[in-house]
């Protein structure tokens, strides 16, 4: 029963609510009614700035790389199929989290934590790649869909088509799924970007802006 008892701590671990204990711990807020409403690191930005969602991101990503490099180690099974089970708990927990009432981020930063430890090459041209995009573009939810996408492709090619590329596969569809209002934005040029120093009041649905000094921009729905 090891592994399976495993399988629930990495759900448990990835269910950790990061953006939830900092927004409530250090700023008094709870970030599930704020920006976005969802519990991930770029509400966190929006809402905080960066210097709450920098660490909220390493530790999401670290919620996801934990139990698929440590727990196999602890398991007593020689099936890498655990490991991959593992992640997957990691990612549900994330996005489902049992500690705050089933609510979550979309299982970016923690899919990366994942494939951090099960592919590393696919995570570093996966960031490179929303690096790229949101740089130029100032989409965070277009430099995850595109780096989502990436993922499968980079692993089928460096990997071949194992169970590592169908983890792969299942979480970009996951994560292109869970960004679908912020495609059909897309698809009508109604994507929301980070703008600074602009009145929040001017965009439909915001919130009050975080303190300037804090780079916090202006909050959008893009994470809706």
């Amino acid at each position: 029963m090891t592994a399976p008892l495993l399988t629930v701590a990495a759900y448990l671990t990835g269910a950790f609510p990061t953006s939830f204990v900092v927004g409530r711990a250090f700023h008094g807020i709870d970030l599930r009614a704020h920006g976005s409403g969802n519990l991930g690191a770029t509400n966190a930005y929006r809402v905080l700035g960066w210097r709450a969602a920098v660490p909220i991101f390493v530790v999401d990503i670290f919620k996801g790389w934990l139990p698929v490099y440590w727990f196999p180690m602890l398991d007593g099974s020689p099936a890498a199929e655990w490991a991959l089970l593992y992640g997957t708990g990691a990612i549900v927990g994330h996005v489902y989290s049992a500690y705050v009432g089933f609510k979550g981020g979309k299982g970016v930063a923690t899919g990366a934590g994942v494939f951090l430890a099960l592919a590393p090459v696919a995570v570093l041209v996966g960031l490179a790649v929303w690096t790229g995009l949101v740089v130029t573009t100032r989409m965070v939810s277009l430099g995850s869909i595109a780096a989502a996408a990436t993922l499968p492709l980079v692993v089928f090619l460096t990997e071949g088509a194992g169970s590592v590329f169908y983890l792969a596969a299942a979480l970009a569809a996951f994560v292109i799924w869970s960004h679908r209002a912020n495609i059909r934005r897309l698809m009508r040029g109604e994507e929301l970007r980070f703008v600074r120093r602009v009145d929040a009041t001017t965009l439909p649905g915001n919130v009050a802006s975080a303190p300037a000094d804090d780079g916090a921009p202006v909050h959008t729905r893009e994470d809706r």
